[in-house]
């Protein structure tokens, strides 16, 4: 499912953004600049998205939302909060746009002639290969 541009401004406007202190490099800057961005997205509370689509997003990204239903991503990785900010914000919209994308059901289908035949193949290879490591008949 590819979300439009206007879906995007309107989760956007329901995200709650904060800048915390980050670890990593920047020098001083580490220690005087809040460059780690935080979302915090309320599934339940959107109006966005239909009842079907919040339980199949609270079902499908289990592992990152809160007892509350909120949806946490943070981004540390750039040196500017801005960057971060737009780091966070692709990284929302791409697990987004995964986890409402329906999957194509696979379809079964019997193995191929030749894949049975090179099955047979590399049996009969596999157990000469093991009889050869016999001990002689004497």
């Amino acid at each position: 499912m590819q979300l439009s541009d206007a879906i995007q401004q309107q989760l956007e406007t329901e995200c709650k953004f904060s800048a915390t202190r980050s670890s990593g490099p920047g020098g001083q800057n580490v220690n005087k600049v809040n460059t780690r961005v935080e979302l915090r997205f309320s599934i339940p509370d959107s109006e966005v998205f239909s009842e079907d689509e919040k339980s199949t997003l609270l079902q499908k990204l289990k592992n990152r939302i809160n007892a509350e239903g909120e949806l946490i991503l943070a981004s540390d990785a750039e040196r500017s909060q801005f960057r971060n900010r737009m780091k966070v914000t692709v990284l929302f919209f791409d697990l987004l746009e995964k986890a409402l994308t329906k999957q194509k059901p696979r379809k079964k289908t019997a193995p191929t002639r030749a894949s049975r035949l090179k099955r047979l193949e590399t049996k009969k290879i596999l157990s000469l290969k093991k009889n050869l490591r016999r001990r002689p008949d004497l």
